[in-house]
């Protein structure tokens, strides 16, 4: 180890995994070495050169490095460098290269930035360990190295953190979340990390006590602790830390017995900031303060579930007006709910379940016009169900197992944005439902059962199209009924006398419920059969969750609009689907129901790595009682070919582009695509709509091809044929530019349609010309354009936004820029013959897509190996 601090020596020696490299970066002091210091006699020239030691290690596919190429511009001029004065020279200080797609090794040399502060190189493709020499960083304050495969957090690193972290004085943000890491955390751990602004040490096996000292670190902004085994009660003082908005410590073994260990909660109500307290899940006892009055009117969530706090709800907590989450299930209140929380304008999730709660659902609840969770279950609420919840955007409503009495109101029943979950059971509720319930389209489960329901039964529950489960009793002896699930009370003789009696009603809506389903069929049987045989097994859909995943399907979300739709981004929480895009169906416009059968018909059986991949269709209805249509698929992060072959200008002026390997790549793509679709599916299909806003790019630049909205099926029977016919039939068959000029004047299309709409495509990426530019008038197409410019002047109509790749070793040597533009004007030029002779006027003249493939494919080698 010579030559190196003892600190590497040591700290290897006891752990040797990746974050002792992380550790070390952050605590060994500054250490002169031979190799750093003859590296060059000037400063300044030390941090350029240590620069292009890291750009050498690194590909960089997208050229977000290409102002580092530049040597006539200062290096703290390059993107992602920042400069501070050191001894009135220019020295890096800041090091920030996120989500730029960089490929490689993280360079020893950065060890080489003396006055370094930040380095960020999160959302890469970075590989390999942490350089050890990056422990020379003294000055170094943030590091972040996520979403890499070189992470700290998100890992299965374990064991007892080095004492040396918690020595790291300049350390402003420590995350280490979701490992295995053990021990427990030095009690003056605030003092000695002074400047500390985010602790998240959350999902581990801490252990002991939080630290007394922690309200010293006053510049703390984000408390993480939740998923850990803490014990002991939660230290006082912590008013102190009036930066705070953020403080979890759920899912511990914290304790608190009486007023005095409540006295955190004093001392976090002086913390103006705060927006989010979450102690979920621990071992407090007692009386819940009044304190919690004192809470600045910022807080947002308040959230003491799954506790053993008895006391009742102080009526002052209606001054917290910012409350969104109030969360205090699963515990031992009692008394009345105060009619107070009606003033809380913002809530949008209570939970009171599972406690001892008497009196009346208060009826100012009816003012909570963002309120969409409402869960009062498992207490002892008596009176009638207050119609004023019908003001409330409910989406689940349960009130089940308490003592409640007299109808359910209609306004109720009438709450269109119940979906997911409507819960009466086990109250004594009486008189008929309320025919009101079929407005309820899009309610997924509905339980009434355990009631004293009587009279008609109402024919409008066959309108509920989403009801999949309404729970009754499917016999007629009590014995066979449910019972309540909380275990706090038994039903009483009286209440089971009730079920017995109602048990035989409940069935009989049960009966006419799955009767009414079955009556309810969609206008088009075939938009029900095509969006059924597409879903993924067990992946349901609903408007509602479609709706929540979009943001409402925000303005903000929205990344493409069609001839038939708009497309939007989503956030599914569902096993490995997460982000989705949604395409929504205008179903105003004219065709867009055939499209939407059209591209279910076509998409539920073909299975191939180049086209969009569909997960799952919604045929539904959304809260107005509109018909709603949705196809939800794979999410492509790189957007459409056509944003990257007329790229716009981003904020900073600078525009993305492709390289000439990444264009034949897609365009291989493509091809492949068409191919498998024309001759190797379960059924020849044409795409009918080939062109490059229909080709999105997945996170590693694969081409897929999608909108199949005007695909047609061939070699069908003539009775299928003529059902697609009518389905798909179009007033124009694809998109103007790109469309076979034998469409306008044959009602037949085929596959000789989709290389015509092909070619054009490969010859709009190569030369970044529209087919409908202003330029094409007067009998001149973008084929002719090319042909005229074959062989002589390609190198004038190639793409000015295709860039080359600089030259690689061949033969040991290093091909010259000449050589290479030469070389790609080659390729190019070859690459244009294709698609010339793709878009043919004739039908019989044009190529087959076997045969792009395979002169691409050689293009691609031949320009991969020059």
């Amino acid at each position: 180890m010579e030559g190196k601090p003892y600190c590497f020596a040591s700290a290897c020696a006891f752990w040797p995994s990746s974050l002792t490299f992380l550790i070390l970066a952050l605590s060994c002091p500054l250490a002169t070495s031979a190799s750093i210091s003859t590296l060059n006699s000037s400063n300044e020239n030390i941090d350029r050169l240590a620069l292009l030691s890291f750009k050498s290690l690194v590909s960089d596919p997208f050229r977000a490095l290409a102002s580092w190429n530049h040597e006539s511009l200062h290096f703290c001029r390059w993107r992602g460098v920042t400069c501070g004065n050191q001894s009135h020279l220019p020295r890096v200080a800041a090091l920030e290269l996120e989500s730029l797609d960089l490929f490689g090794k993280i360079s020893p040399s950065l060890a080489n930035f003396t006055f370094l502060r930040r380095l960020h190189l999160a959302d890469n493709r970075l590989h390999g360990p942490i350089p050890q020499e990056l422990g020379l960083l003294s000055h170094l304050q943030r590091l972040n190295l996520s979403s890499n495969a070189v992470r700290v957090s998100f890992n299965n690193l374990g064991g007892v953190i080095p004492p040396s972290i918690w020595n790291l004085s300049s350390l402003t943000i420590l995350e280490l979340q979701s490992n295995h890491f053990t021990g427990s955390i030095p009690p003056d751990m605030g003092i000695t990390l002074p400047l500390l602004e985010e602790l998240n040490i959350n999902d581990n096996q801490f252990d002991g006590p939080l630290p007394i000292s922690l309200s010293n670190a006053t510049n703390l902004i984000n408390i993480q602790l939740y998923k850990n085994r803490f014990t002991g009660t939660i230290p006082r003082g912590l008013g102190s830390l009036q930066k705070v908005d953020h403080f979890d410590v759920c899912y511990n073994q914290l304790v608190a017995r009486n007023a005095v260990e409540w006295g955190f909660l004093d001392d976090l109500a002086n913390c103006s900031s705060l927006k989010y307290l979450q102690i979920t899940s621990n071992k407090l006892g007692g009386f819940l303060p009044r304190s919690i009055v004192n809470f600045s009117t910022t807080l947002e969530w308040f959230e003491i579930d799954d506790n053993h706090i008895a006391g009742s709800i102080p009526a002052e907590i209606g001054n917290l007006v910012s409350l969104t989450s109030v969360r205090m299930n699963s515990n031992l209140f009692t008394g009345k709910i105060p009619a107070t929380v009606g003033n809380l304008s913002n809530l949008q999730i209570m939970d009171l379940s599972r406690n001892y709660f008497t009196g009346e659902i208060p009826a100012t609840l009816g003012n909570l016009t963002r309120l969409l969770e409402l869960r009062l279950h498992s207490n002892e609420l008596q009176g009638p169900l207050p119609a004023s919840l019908g003001n409330c955007p409910l989406e689940l409503l349960d009130l089940s197992v308490n003592k409640l009495n007299g109808t359910v109101p209609k306004e109720i029943m009438a709450i269109p944005t119940l979906t997911r979950f409507l819960n009466v059971s086990y109250n004594s509720l009486e008189g008929s439902l309320p025919f009101e319930v079929g407005k309820l389209k899009n309610i997924g489960k509905f339980d009434i059962s355990g009631n004293r329901l009587s009279g008609t039964i109402p024919r409008t529950l066959g309108d509920c199209q989403q009801l999949d489960t309404l729970w009754g009793c499917p016999s007629s002896e009590p014995a066979s009924c449910p019972t309540p699930s909380s275990g706090k009370r038994h039903l009483s003789r009286k209440l089971v006398a009730a079920i017995s009696v109602a048990s035989g009603i409940i069935c009989l809506i049960l009966l006419l419920s799955l009767f009414g389903i079955h009556r309810w069929i969609p206008k088009s049987k075939k938009e029900a059969h095509a969006a059924d045989a597409i879903k993924v097994p067990h992946m349901m859909v609903t408007y509602a969750e479609l709706l929540r995943a979009t943001d409402g399907f925000s303005s903000a979300n929205l990344i493409g609009v069609g001839s038939f739709g708009s497309v939007y981004k989503g956030l599914l929480d569902y096993e490995e689907y997460q982000l989705v895009a949604v395409k929504v169906l205008n179903l105003q416009q004219r065709g867009a129901s055939r499209s939407f059968v059209a591209e279910c018909e076509a998409l539920r059986n073909v299975r191939h790595r180049n086209l969009v991949k569909i997960f799952t269709a919604c045929v539904s209805a959304d809260y107005r009682g509109n018909d709603f249509k949705a196809l939800v698929y794979e999410f492509m992060p790189n957007g459409s070919l056509e944003k990257w072959v007329h790229p716009e200008a981003n904020e900073q002026g600078q525009t993305r582009a492709l390289s000439l390997i990444h264009r034949l790549d897609i365009l291989i793509d493509v091809a492949s695509a068409l191919d498998y679709l024309h001759h190797h599916g379960p059924e020849p299909i044409v795409h009918c709509d080939v062109k490059p806003s229909n080709v999105l790019l997945d996170q590693d630049m694969v081409a897929h091809v999608g909108d199949f909205g005007l695909a047609r099926f061939l070699n069908s029977s003539p009775v299928e044929a003529s059902q697609r016919s009518s389905s798909t039939s179009m007033i124009f068959k694809g998109s103007i530019g790109y469309v076979a000029p034998e469409y306008g004047v044959a009602n037949k299309v085929s596959v000789e349609g989709d290389v015509y709409s092909y070619g054009i495509l490969l010859l709009e990426t190569l030369t970044g010309k529209r087919p409908t530019g202003a330029s094409f008038m007067d009998g001149l197409s973008l084929p002719r354009y090319v042909e005229m410019a074959l062989p002589e002047r390609v190198s004038e109509i190639i793409d000015p936004n295709l860039h080359l790749e600089k030259g690689e070793a061949a033969n040991g040597h290093i091909r010259g820029t000449d050589y290479i533009r030469d070389k790609a004007v080659e390729c190019v030029s070859l690459s244009l013959r294709i698609g010339i002779r793709c878009a043919k006027e004739s039908p019989q003249e044009r190529m087959q897509m076997q045969d792009v493939i395979s002169e691409l494919t050689a293009i691609r080698n031949g320009w991969i190996h020059h």
